[in-house]
């Protein structure tokens, strides 16, 4: 215990020291962007209060009688409000006080009022995963325990406060439940409802990628970039990267799809472990074709 006492009283100070050093004169997370977030913590909260709104016998610690139900919705809405605002005047750096907590409670506003459409979309998430996976026996099942209802859930707010150029936000609730599913959904991608995720692990959307209405996607799928580069080798900012998925298309485990002038046509079946970069005609079925050889004896 002495030497621990004395390495703790000689030692911890001097490591204190240089690291406030290297915070005030190097990076740290509230200095490059001039970013003043409180915390991930007090998003991914705020966030879990907005998902116990959309489904309180899914997201709250106790259950709700349907009694008191407007009651709790209009309370949580209420702190949603005033704290959210708070966060988003935070991040709001670059326009006069006035004018983030204008830009801040219309952001706010705008995403409380679209809290009903974005629960309408989500049960037709949850229905197309009934529809389409055998194995679930009712939608309470499937809202309690398949991780691709958090994902989606989380996308549809993180979307709606991405579209309104709210910066930062959006990006930490995407990765708080890319963290708990394994799902890594960007904020700017745009997916139509009747999406779901089979399993889940392991997906990737990327941030300009356009999925229309009843799109199905399994285990390990990546949407992803084929980066367009300026003549220094740069990556080009804000340019169509991710592919387009048409409607009532099926994408199986563990299949690539890359680049920004990529379309799956509507209809169509892309089968595992493909490898596709270039577009697909409507109602077109891609697939590997393992030839297996018998060995003479």
């Amino acid at each position: 215990m002495d030497a621990i006492n004395n390495w703790m009283n000689n030692s911890l100070y001097k490591i204190s020291k240089i690291l406030e050093k290297d915070l005030k004169t190097g990076y740290h997370v509230n200095s490059d962007f001039n970013i003043g977030l409180a915390s991930r913590g007090e998003i991914y909260s705020l966030l879990d209060k907005m998902l116990a709104v959309l489904f309180p016998g899914c997201y709250c610690n106790e259950k709700i009688p349907e009694d008191e139900m407007v009651f709790f919705i209009e309370d949580a809405l209420r702190e949603i409000t005033l704290k959210l605002s708070k966060h988003i005047r935070d991040v709001l750096s670059d326009e006069s006080e006035e004018n983030n907590i204008q830009k801040a409670f219309e952001a706010v506003s705008v995403l409380i009022e679209q809290l009903p459409e974005i629960r309408k979309a989500l049960l037709e998430d949850i229905k197309t995963a009934y529809n389409g996976d055998p194995a679930a026996k009712s939608l309470d099942e499937i809202v309690l325990s398949y991780p691709c209802i958090d994902a989606i859930a989380t996308y549809r707010i993180a979307h709606t406060l991405y579209k309104l150029e709210i910066p930062v936000i959006p990006r930490i609730m995407s990765e708080r439940s890319h963290s708990r599913t394994g799902i890594d959904i960007h904020p700017g991608a745009q997916i139509q409802p009747g999406f779901f995720i089979d399993h889940g692990t392991g997906v990737v959307i990327g941030e300009t990628c356009k999925i229309g209405k009843n799109v199905i996607l399994y285990q390990g799928v990546t949407l992803g970039a084929l980066s367009p580069f300026d003549k220094k080798g740069n990556p080009l900012r804000g340019a169509k990267r991710h592919p387009d998925i048409e409607d009532n298309v099926i994408i199986y485990a563990n299949a690539t799809i890359l680049g920004g002038n990529t379309i799956i046509g509507k209809g169509s079946i892309i089968g595992g472990n493909c490898w596709v970069t270039e577009s697909i005609p409507p109602g077109t079925i891609v697939y590997n074709k393992n030839e297996i050889k018998m060995k003479n004896n």
